[in-house]
């Protein structure tokens, strides 16, 4: 099979790029702006809003799936450039996503679990959303048309943690790097999520388009917990010092977009169609802390030229 996986430099682009190929697969990762070189995967660069040249590009590819990662994922850069964001987000997907279904072939649509407003956690596929920023707006609109577009996509909201090209991508990236250095940090113990480690996140993608799924599934770990609980447990796995990490409260910040505070998902759905329990955000920490003694993130930052 011939995977194809969009925004290949981004964390989960990255990392599901390199655990599709230890799967044996064909894998073509596209870029934009951060090309990559020495990658066990062939690397194609192309400009998604440019999206009549790029679908040209990508159906020439030949791909056999395609899992579309790319999006503008930083909140505050989409709240100051909303068209931009808009464009990415809302409007590619359901052009990938007819594409894809005009091709005959699965497409993987990457959302996140900011479609809703965090008032109450423990979110269900069937609840309602409500988006609080550009952002959350802008990714709920591009699942509306990858739906619209390809009733057979699938559609998986997401939130996940791991190593990244630059190494300073993710929450969990912050407290090592911090942590590491002996510097203290701020921890928020008022919000709440359900991280999943990028390589378990990866595999189950994969599996599930295996499976055939569509429709929207909740792809998150089945344990949640705060942001302040992650450091913490981050921290006692690295022989960190948590004491440097000081709880406060999210909700009293001004931190540019507004945030939802408990973004807890249900994961129900998804276990129960795969016939399995999932990887838990403790399970994730451990393998996150083996990626490291096995020196992953010097793997990974190898490939930025």
């Amino acid at each position: 099979m011939h995977l194809l996986v969009t925004g290949a430099s981004g964390l989960l682009g990255l990392n599901l790029c390199n655990v599709a190929v230890d799967q044996g697969l064909e894998v073509t990762g596209l870029v934009h702006t951060r090309p990559l070189k020495g990658t066990p995967f062939d690397v194609a660069q192309v400009d998604l809003l440019a999206i009549d040249a790029s679908l040209s590009q990508i159906e020439s590819l030949q791909p056999d799936a395609i899992i579309h990662c790319a999006a503008i994922a930083n909140l505050n850069v989409a709240e100051a450039q909303p068209e931009l964001a808009h464009q990415l987000n809302a409007e590619v997907p359901g052009r990938m996503a007819a594409a894809a279904a005009t091709w005959g072939i699965p497409f993987v649509h990457i959302s996140t679990d900011a479609v809703f407003d965090g008032k109450k956690g423990n979110y269900r596929e069937t609840d309602a959303t409500n988006p609080l920023s550009v952002y959350a707006r802008t990714k709920l609109a591009g699942e509306q048309g990858v739906g619209d577009a390809n009733s057979e996509a699938l559609i998986a909201r997401v939130v996940f943690f791991g190593w990244s090209l630059s190494g300073q991508r993710s929450l969990s990236e912050f407290f090592f790097n911090h942590l590491g250095a002996g510097e203290a940090v701020k921890g928020f113990n008022d919000t709440f999520f359900s991280p999943l480690y990028v390589a378990d996140l990866a595999n189950l993608l994969l599996e599930m388009m295996t499976a055939k799924l569509s429709g929207i599934y909740h792809v998150v770990s089945p344990e949640g917990l705060s942001k302040y609980e992650f450091g913490v447990r981050l921290a006692d796995k690295f022989g960190f010092d948590s004491r440097l990490i000081t709880p406060v409260l999210a909700n009293v910040l001004d931190r540019g977009a507004q945030r939802s505070l408990n973004l807890t998902l249900n994961s129900d759905k998804l276990e129960k169609a795969l016939g399995h329990s999932l990887p838990t955000a403790t399970g994730g920490i451990k393998a996150f802390y083996k990626a490291w003694l096995a020196c992953y993130p010097q793997t990974l930052q190898g490939f930025a030229p």
